[in-house]
């Protein structure tokens, strides 16, 4: 039997939880045994055997997991979504089983180690990671509520790890696909138009299509007819690249020509015109003369982690209730406003507003009021400045404002009235109205500072000042008024 693996392990899918790690590397094993016999026509009863061995041990894991997350998060909501998960996989395979009492057990089986294999993937490195993590910060001393804000940032910082291990997971079954045809091809001594590796190629869970020297379709595993709306028949003949490469910077072919394979992400359009994202693998196939005679494509569907990367980069970069840009998004702004400042020869005001009554809205009508009045905030500020500004969310009721294009203070001074006009107006909530004003302190680029952090801190300092000299008011960075003695009163 060859030894193959439709989920290869990778290093990132190491929780550091040694019990944990133990058992998943069981599961991916016994999973990919599964696949083994599966890919290599096994009777029927050692296909139900090892398949009971793995939905049996998978509920056994499950019990231990939860163990140890009850153990460090007792009662938190992580802990009984992530158990909600178990059960859910566990109805889901049941369901696979029951749905499959009509059809072979090559087909239930096929359809539940597509359905683990990328539930795995998924659960490993989003919902155990982050549990683990937070596990791994209460175990040095965090709380609870600390430990998981950890876990939350780690989490994103550790999105591009993410993409990286399922990638680098495909991209190792693509080549052990791309081995196995290359061997079936030697023993068998096909034809040229290639009846490789059939039995992997028909039972894959990727994409898989077979061309001719040029690049035309000769053949296509069932996968690809699937996903792509095609007939084998309707496909023979037509390019490769017309159908699937959409625009990426290199010609895959010339670059499997070149130097044997490609690989990156493509975004191709299904034959409904369903867009998709994709990472392709191809491969080209020489004959013994040293000639390219065909290429193999494997294509794996990353919609969804495209989607959840966007997602997770909405999150890193804009304040979760406003949706404004967030600190970080603020200092990216920060350098390309400083850039387009020293191109047209103008100002930047680099404006820090604080919220007037702000605390006394929480007070009296609740904080749900609160956040209803920042968000109402949020979109009059928005709609106040004009298209080449920006305004961010730094956290509580402090806001930061960049104004370029400027050419002198007073433009800044009238643009700064009209949002301290907007703010004062009242916002009607569900617990009353609600009225706040704003105090603005100001700082320009180039005239005050050239750093992003400097900046801040005299917008923050003039901002001070302009608090204490009353409501609704605005205070431009003065160093003279800085180094004077405060006011005693």
């Amino acid at each position: 039997m060859i030894a193959f693996e439709i989920f290869p392990w990778n290093a990132h899918f190491e929780t550091g939880i040694a019990l944990i790690d133990q058992q998943h590397h069981t599961l991916v094993d016994l999973l990919n045994r599964l696949a083994r016999q599966l890919a290599h026509d096994s009777d029927a009863t050692s296909l139900m055997a090892l398949f009971d061995e793995l939905t049996s041990y998978a509920a056994r894991h499950f019990e231990s997991e939860e163990a140890i997350w009850a153990q460090y998060l007792p009662g938190d909501d992580w802990e009984s979504e992530h158990k909600d998960s178990h059960q859910q996989f566990l109805a889901e395979v049941l369901r696979l089983r029951e749905e499959g009492s009509g059809k072979s057990i090559d087909e239930v089986v096929k359809a539940v180690a597509a359905y683990l294999t990328r539930w795995l993937t998924f659960h490993i490195l989003s919902s155990d990671m982050r549990l683990a993590r937070a596990v791994h910060a209460v175990q040095s001393g965090l709380s609870v509520a600390d430990a998981k804000a950890q876990a939350e940032r780690e989490m994103r910082s550790a999105m591009d790890v993410l993409i990286g291990a399922i990638l680098s997971m495909y991209d190792r079954l693509s080549s052990r696909t791309l081995e196995l045809i290359q061997e079936i091809n030697e023993r068998k001594r096909v034809e040229q138009r290639l009846r490789l590796a059939s039995t992997i190629v028909q039972n894959t869970m990727d994409a898989i299509c077979i061309t001719d020297a040029g690049g035309c379709i000769i053949e296509a595993n069932p996968a690809f007819l699937e996903t792509n709306g095609w007939s084998l028949e309707g496909l023979a003949g037509r390019s490769l690249r017309e159908l699937k490469f959409g625009e990426v910077e290199a010609d895959p072919c010339a670059e499997s020509a070149r130097i044997g394979h490609w690989s990156g992400d493509v975004r191709s359009r299904t034959r409904s015109g369903k867009r998709c994202a994709e990472w392709l693998t191809l491969s080209a196939i020489r004959d013994e003369q040293g000639e390219i005679s065909n290429y193999v494509a494997v294509f794996s569907d990353i919609t969804q982690l495209v989607n959840l990367h966007q997602k997770l980069s909405r999150i890193a970069h804009y304040d979760s209730l406003t949706e404004l840009p967030n600190r970080v998004l603020l200092f990216d702004r920060m350098q390309a406003a400083f850039a387009a400042a020293q191109r047209s020869q103008s100002l930047l005001a680099v404006c820090y507003l604080d919220l007037d009554g702000f605390k006394a809205v929480n007070d009296t009508l609740g904080h749900s009021a609160g956040d209803q009045l920042l968000r109402e905030v949020a979109q009059r500020l928005h709609h106040v400045l004009r298209g080449i500004d920006t305004v961010a969310r730094l956290g509580g009721d402090e806001f930061v404002m960049l104004m370029g294009n400027l050419h002198g203070i007073d433009a800044c001074r009238e643009l700064l009235q009209r949002v301290l006009a907007a703010v004062d107006q009242p916002v009607y909530t569900q617990e009353g109205e609600a009225r706040v004003s704003a105090s603005i302190g100001v700082a320009f680029y180039p005239r005050d500072s050239r750093s992003a952090d400097e900046l801040l801190a005299l917008a923050d300092r003039a901002l001070y000042r302009a608090k204490r000299s009353g409501r609704s008011c605005i205070v431009f960075h003065d160093p003279l008024a800085e180094a004077s003695p405060p006011d005693q009163n």
